[in-house]
């Protein structure tokens, strides 16, 4: 018994509009993050974007700091990012250790950037914690040139030393922070403790003692109680680079518990009210594993964690069409049949006896041969279903790549169903300019809410 084609058809329709429902249930977040309400608040001082290298971090930093500025708050970005990125989407020829004010901006807030100069900032901690001649002994010393330049977590602590002074200015109504991009998660809340650890250290302390004793007694504490500690040291860092660390460490004294108590403030800074930290992350699984990272350590550490911005997020309007009704659509129009045959049309239409008639088999050359010379209808319009079945590909692809992306987004909010989420559908293009930051400021804004209509 052949079906109702009535039913068949409800029953069809039926199936699309439990896809289209299953769709829009799987583009919506467990919770959506408002990122207006948390730029808006007057009690979010500093927001910390956080996330593994190559997922628009200094890009959403910025332009989380536009949005803000734009809507009225008084904003400074400090970015560590070296590619001078940012500096070149607000039009600014370069970024120092200086904020510059961002032209071109809309509203009555300002927008202010700039990027972290490692050394600068040291040289200027030890400006202000040395008196003069001490701090000239200290800049000039070759070891301390070493250790501002490169020491490992020297970048990350100066970045939150950054970060101390310009929270200590109360100058600005909000600090965004672009945090250093790292495969090792939140480096930059070790890296206090690790140069503290160093500078406190043994070695340092064993270095330290005798240019606390001074003179002869120094240099005979040393021959006597360390004299194959020092010859050890001597072989293994240079006879002259052991005298270089001594002498820092001499000149540094004073300071060693300054740097201490001053990654302990901005360490308890982080933890207060006022600090909001965003997770920044692609939808790919390695992105978001590292993005499950720092949520947990985030948690280990009491800091404040207010969401994940879910970057560069693929769309279509046209999710009704699923990925496998697209590809079948497209091997119809690129499997060749008799209808489509220039001769098969005609003789069957025509003949009434089209097996073995010679008027059939006659008309049908005729046919045929005009078709011929004219140009086949299955001729002209084969390009027309070539470019179809294409698209069909394509979107097919479209609607797989989205399909990964869900899974793997399924998965994050699964196993972290309290972390608000908001997804920032993909631009077309890279950003270059305020007006680029500007719509990922918007898609920031209202990216869940564009994902979740479909068309």
């Amino acid at each position: 018994m052949s079906p109702d084609p009535a039913e068949a058809k409800k029953a069809a329709a039926g199936r699309r509009t439990a896809e289209a429902q299953e769709s829009a249930r799987r583009l919506s977040p467990t919770r959506a993050l408002d990122v207006d309400r948390l730029l808006d608040d007057p009690g979010t001082r500093i927001v910390v974007c956080c996330g593994s290298g190559g997922v628009g971090k200094t890009t959403t930093a910025a332009a989380l700091g536009l949005r803000a500025a734009e809507r009225g708050r008084k904003v400074v970005v400090l970015t560590i990012d070296p590619a001078r990125r940012l500096a070149q989407s607000m039009g600014i020829d370069s970024l120092d250790n200086v904020p510059r004010r961002v032209k071109g901006t809309d509203g009555d807030g300002e927008l202010h950037a700039m990027m972290l100069d490692m050394k600068r900032t040291f040289d200027e901690v030890v400006e202000a914690h040395a008196d003069p001649d001490r701090a000239a002994v200290i800049l000039s010393n070759p070891f301390y040139q070493s250790l501002s330049a490169g020491f490992a977590g020297t970048q990350e602590y100066m970045a939150m030393e950054k970060l101390g002074q310009l929270r200590a200015k109360d100058e600005w109504d909000l600090i965004v922070v672009d945090t250093p991009p790292s495969r090792s998660a939140l480096d930059f809340l070790d890296a206090p403790k690790r140069l503290g650890s160093f500078l406190d250290g043994r070695l340092i302390r064993l270095l330290t003692a005798p240019a606390k004793l001074g003179g002869r007694a120094g240099m005979a504490f040393l021959n006597v109680g360390m004299s194959m500690m020092t010859g050890t040291l001597g072989k293994l860092l240079g006879g002259q680079l052991l005298k270089d660390v001594q002498t820092f460490v001499a000149a540094m004294d004073t300071t060693f518990g300054g740097f201490r108590t001053r990654a302990d403030a901005t360490y308890k800074l982080l933890q207060a009210p006022g600090t909001a930290f965003l997770v920044v992350a692609a939808p790919e699984r390695d992105a978001l594993r590292e993005a499950a990272y720092f949520v947990q350590r985030l948690a280990a550490e009491d800091m404040p964690l207010v969401g994940l911005v879910l970057n560069r997020v693929h769309g279509s309007d046209a999710v009704r069409l699923s990925a496998e009704r697209a590809l079948a659509a497209a091997e119809n129009l690129e499997e060749p049949r008799i209808v489509d045959q220039g001769d098969g049309k005609a003789g069957l239409r025509n003949s009434p006896d089209p097996y073995g008639s010679s008027h059939t088999s006659a008309s049908g050359t005729a046919a045929g041969d005009t078709a011929s010379e004219e140009g086949s209808p299955a001729e002209t319009e084969r390009p027309v279903d070539r470019l179809t079945a294409g698209l069909l590909r394509l979107h097919a692809e479209r609607m797989q790549l989205l399909s990964r992306e869900q899974r793997t987004r399924d998965r994050f909010t699964a196993r972290h169903p309290e972390v608000a989420v908001v997804d920032v559908p993909a631009l077309p293009g890279d950003v270059h300019d305020l007006t680029g930051l500007r719509e990922i400021g918007t898609r920031l804004a209202t990216g869940t809410e564009e994902q979740t209509q479909p068309s």
